[in-house]
């Protein structure tokens, strides 16, 4: 399928929302879109909902039960779900990171995205799930380079290097933007 615009993913936000919170189901806004609603790039790829892995069947379900398109993918820690305007939106509960928990679910802040009061996921959370999830078949350090650069000042850096160091993948990312000035090196 075509990636979808900004417009039809902003819809598919706040319809998505507007479900789990009918549902009663307690959710962060992570991913692009989390950094985006704080000053980064724009996402045009998917919208992502962080959710408690007790969480989501019932989130799954709910989706269903309107009508909208939903998928079970094999490999275990997302649910798909495509809003009729067919932006994809991901129900996330075990990312590479760990599962979701209630201790991510509420130091989430939070704040208006598009006219919209939701929990935004915090820009450690997002940098951490995405330099976790980091294969070598997926090496791609795009987008946490464009998030990295645009958001240096509001991310600690010691949290996410902290977080992340049983990574390879981080520790290249880090030998990476230290080496482009854009985050600070650690003293030796």
């Amino acid at each position: 399928m075509p990636e979808s615009s900004f417009p039809e993913l902003i819809e598919a936000m706040k319809a998505a929302a507007g479900v789990l919170a009918t549902a009663e189901i307690p959710f962060v806004l992570g991913g692009g879109l989390s950094a985006w609603s704080r000053g980064g790039p724009r996402s045009e790829h998917d919208v992502d909902f962080l959710l408690k892995p007790e969480d989501a069947e019932a989130a799954l379900a709910a989706f269903e039960q309107l009508g909208w398109k939903v998928e079970r993918p094999p490999e275990g820690w997302l649910y798909k779900t495509w809003h009729e305007n067919g932006a994809l939106v991901d129900l996330i509960f075990n990312p590479a990171s760990g599962p979701i928990t209630d201790e991510m679910i509420d130091r989430a802040p939070e704040s208006e995205v598009m006219a919209l009061r939701v929990k935004v996921s915090t820009l450690e959370d997002v940098m951490v799930s995405k330099l976790m999830a980091m294969t070598e078949q997926e090496p791609d350090f795009s987008s946490v380079l464009e998030w990295a650069r645009a958001l240096r000042e509001q991310i600690d850096w010691q949290e996410v290097r902290s977080r992340t160091e049983a990574s390879p993948f981080a520790k290249a990312f880090f030998t990476l933007v230290e080496a482009l000035g854009i985050v600070e090196g650690v003293p030796a």
